[in-house]
């Protein structure tokens, strides 16, 4: 038997379809009863929260264990196997125990290091052992993966990595100023209601701003998170929910915004950003240093609702530019073999240049840098590629001699054309983001979002506890599997003991037999000295075999054990069922 897990979050599907496959109490119950009814699986386990729907299970085979579990959850959770396939994700025996541990830890968690999970997984380990579908396997699991998270966080600072995140991204929008000074008075507009959304409010609160307005997709989510932080004895900050449709307007009114709603699409567009930026300043959002380059009308709504279309693309990057008119004209290249370059690239990228020699590119590099075509025609006779091959070896033989490329011309230092003060700050901690990264671009607005927050917080405490917990994952999973394999030999030793337990019997038995005269005190001394040499001879191979069974690879010394002592496979199987089930009435919930 093997450990399989099949399961979709908020890592591989949308809210929407995780909402529409959440499971009630009473479907996951029916669940587990049908998980084991079914041919593959002898043990399940569902463990089902707001952002996961996962089910586990020992299967004696991978491909029919994997098309059961996957129909099972479809049939339970009301949403069709077609639709819920591409969101699926299956482990299987390590990476199967490698992935709840790293649950239980909150590592995949919205918010790293959340706690709430532990409590979860101790919910599903009892809802199993209720229903009797936890043997062995998820019980030993379970209950080791509860040790581990909170081994994670008594020894490591994980739990403050949600916060940390927040904070670090609010220290990221001041550009260094005290948070609390920066934040004091300000308007906040937070987009969703998540944990880590709700994370972000209760720091912002905290932080002095004067007021959060909280927009989700299901309102009254909104509502509630707005209740907490009105009703929040430590922050005295005005908050409101409103709907998902309101985000333009509010958008307007507000100095901060953070999303983090969990979507597959983007939520906040250039065009929304940039038409907010041009409402409050009154002049075009541009993109930065690129004078009036603007970016396109928002359009009514300006907000594009989660799990829709594509990134905006870039400002300035437009038809005319793919085609070689406006901004490209006058360019020194023929432009047909480039005519087929895709819309919103311009022929001054690598596509235009592809494959042409050294005099033509020169030609082009002077046009594109703001100067005049150099009128050097080729020479004759002398094909491009080669003089292109000529002069590479002579500039390497020249890079080797002195020890540097040679400078023809130290370039002129080019001045920073000094951003404008930001009118409005984002702070994006979604993944895969909801503003679009064109965003950094725009005059007038500071954006943070989660691959800025990873360049800067590099060496942040953060990533060091995170990286501790993924060692101690890992150490973790090596222990458990090595636990597994040795306890999976342990019904043959046992068997093995028995059949030679039975041996010594019958030979005192004969023995009694030929010597009925033998007095007790000579019988006694006589049974315990064949049971020591019986005990001696098979004490090393039983030790040996449980080390080797516990290494990567070591199942087959259990079959190697029955074949050689030819031992019945009926009595090392009845073994192990008394064993599995001694330890089901031994055991609760850690």
């Amino acid at each position: 038997m093997s450990l399989l897990v099949v399961g979709l979050s908020h890592r591989s599907a949308p809210v929407s379809v995780l909402e529409r496959a959440s499971l009630n109490a009473d479907a996951q119950l029916k669940l587990l009863q049908d998980t084991v009814a079914a041919e593959p699986a002898a043990e399940a386990a569902v463990l089902a929260t707001c952002n996961r729907i996962e089910l586990y299970a020992d299967v004696d085979k991978f491909h029919a264990g994997v098309a059961e579990l996957s129909t099972l959850l479809a049939q339970h959770s009301g949403v069709g196997l077609e639709e819920l396939t591409p969101h699926l994700y299956v482990h299987y025996e390590d990476r199967a125990v490698h992935h709840l541990f790293s649950v239980a830890c909150g590592l995949d968690s919205m918010v790293v290091g959340e706690g709430q999970i532990l409590g979860q997984i101790k919910d599903s380990l009892a809802r199993a052992q209720d229903l009797h579908t936890a043997g062995r396997l998820l019980n030993d699991l379970f209950q080791q993966a509860l040790r581990v998270g909170k081994r994670a966080h008594s020894e490591t600072g994980i739990d403050r990595a949600g916060q940390s995140l927040v904070t670090f991204g609010l220290e990221q929008l001041s550009a260094g100023a005290d948070v609390q000074q920066w934040a004091r008075g300000r308007k906040a507009l937070v987009i969703g209601a998540g944990s880590m959304s709700s994370l972000a409010a209760a720091t912002l609160a905290r932080s002095g701003v004067a007021e959060i307005v909280v927009a989700n997709r299901t309102f009254e989510r909104a509502e509630r998170l707005a209740q907490i932080l009105s009703e929040g004895d430590d922050t005295d900050v005005l908050a409101r929910a409103v709907p998902m449709d309101a985000v333009p307007g509010e958008l307007t009114r507000a100095d901060v915004a953070v999303s983090c709603t969990g979507a597959t699409g983007l939520v906040l567009t250039a065009d929304a950003v940039a038409a907010t930026v041009e409402g409050r300043t009154g002049a075009p959002a541009v993109e930065s240093g690129a004078g009036s380059a603007g970016v396109r009308d928002a359009g009514p709504a300006g907000v594009r609702e989660a799990g829709q279309g594509a990134e905006t693309p870039l400002p300035g990057a437009g038809t005319a530019a793919a085609t070689g008119t406006g901004g490209d004209e006058n360019c020194p290249l023929d432009l047909s073999p480039v005519s087929s370059v895709p819309s919103g690239f311009s022929v001054m990228g690598e596509a235009a240049v592809a494959g042409m020699d050294a005099a033509t590119l020169e030609q082009h590099g002077a046009w594109a840098a703001g100067g005049t075509a150099v009128d050097r025609p080729r020479e004759t006779g002398r094909p491009g590629p080669e003089a292109d091959a000529e002069l590479i070896g002579a500039l390497a033989a020249t890079a080797t001699r002195v020890g540097r490329i040679p400078e023809r011309r130290r370039p002129e230092p080019v001045a920073e054309v000094p951003r404008p003060e930001p009118v409005l700050f984002l702070l994006d901690l979604a993944m895969p983001r909801d503003v679009d990264a064109a965003v950094h671009r725009l005059a007038g607005v500071r954006l943070v979002d989660i691959e800025s927050l990873a360049d800067a917080s590099a060496d942040a405490p953060m990533a060091a506890d995170v990286d501790m917990v993924r060692r101690i994952v890992a150490d973790e999973v090596a222990a458990f599997g090595a636990a597994q394999r040795a306890a999976h030999i342990t019904p043959t030793v046992v068997a093995l003991r028995s059949m030679a337990a039975d041996v010594v019997a019958g030979e005192i038995a004969r023995l009694e037999g030929r010597l009925p005269g033998l007095d007790d005190k000579h019988r006694a001394e006589i049974t315990q000295t064949v049971k020591r040499v019986v005990d001696k001879l098979l004490h090393a191979p039983t030790v040996r075999v449980k080390q080797l069974a516990a290494e990567p690879g070591g199942a087959g010394y259990a079959d190697a054990l029955r074949t050689l002592f030819d031992l019945d496979q009926e009595t090392v199987a009845s073994v192990s069922r008394a064993g599995n089930s001694t330890t089901e009435k031994n055991r609760g919930p850690a």
